[in-house]
């Protein structure tokens, strides 16, 4: 898979594009909804990427724009592009956004957490454990269900063309029992396999690093390889995560994960002491 060119990110370019050519025509969202007779906040959502665009609304809108020919031919393709489907969406009930479609085609993955293993570094029975306790009133099907989806999405890392992954991880992971002192034992040991591949760098941030820029929560940096794809930030919650796409605030996270990279042990040395955690666990 070529990074940056999956359903996800051609829906937000587009999304993006078509906000830009309303705005050079000068209209409103309003004006565009009474033109074609569709309500404001259908156009709305169309140039944020909550709803795909047919190829035939894509053609709509660009007439009403005033774009011609072959742009408007490269664009309602683009429209159709973005309406195939990736494979999560065999986990609708699961991926409820467009978290992992971005995920998919990002070049670049930047990862904080401070209270658990990252997602895609976890083992099937840490993710067992961590979905149980974070669903307490959760079916088992539903468990299973999300874990299986979890496991999916890891083979993004063994992808041909892999995205670069740098995950940041607080000691306190290395702690904290999930699942049994066996299952802790198994998922560190993982990770320390993990690190060799040469796309992956995973780093401690010790105890004795103190007050650092993560306290606040975890989040996820993904970078995309075309600059009409800006990064954006995923800030992670129990139920819902958000997004931040403003420059400023994509910095300012830029600038956290920089911070805890330096307050971080090196690599090498990381994986020495999730090394040692591991035997302490096994004994």
């Amino acid at each position: 898979m070529t990074r940056g060119h999956g359903p996800t990110v051609r829906r937000r370019r587009l999304a993006s594009e078509l906000r830009r050519l309303r705005e050079k025509a000068a209209l409103t969202i309003d004006e565009v909804g009474e033109k074609l007779e569709c309500s404001a906040s259908k156009i709305s959502r169309i140039e944020t990427g909550h709803v795909g665009v047919t190829p035939r609304d894509a053609r709509d809108l660009l007439e009403l724009y005033g774009v011609h020919g072959d742009e408007q031919e490269a664009l309602v393709q683009l429209a159709r592009e973005a309406r195939k489907r990736g494979w999560w969406h065999a986990y609708n009930e699961v991926f409820t956004g467009a978290f992992v479609g971005l995920e998919a085609d990002a070049s670049s993955l930047r990862a904080f957490q401070a209270l658990l293993v990252p997602g895609l570094l976890q083992t099937e029975r840490y993710a067992h454990a961590v979905i149980r306790a974070m669903r307490p009133g959760a079916e088992d099907s539903e468990i299973e269900r999300r874990v299986a989806a979890r496991m999916e999405r890891q083979r993004l890392l063994r992808d041909p063309n892999p995205p670069q992954y740098w995950a940041v991880i607080d000691e306190a992971v290395l702690h904290r029992v999930v699942g049994s002192r066996e299952v802790m034992a198994e998922q560190l040991t993982q990770m320390c396999e993990i690190s060799r591949l040469p796309h992956v760098t995973i780093q401690v941030v010790p105890f004795t690093a103190g007050a650092h820029p993560g306290m606040e929560g975890p989040f996820l940096i993904l970078g995309f390889p075309e600059k009409a794809d800006p990064d954006v930030v995923y800030v992670d919650s129990t139920n819902n995560g958000f997004y931040l796409e403003l420059e400023t605030d994509v910095h300012r996270y830029s600038l956290m994960f920089d911070h805890l990279r330096a307050a971080a042990l090196k690599p090498d040395d990381s994986i020495e002491v999730i090394a040692g955690a591991a035997r302490r666990f096994a004994k």
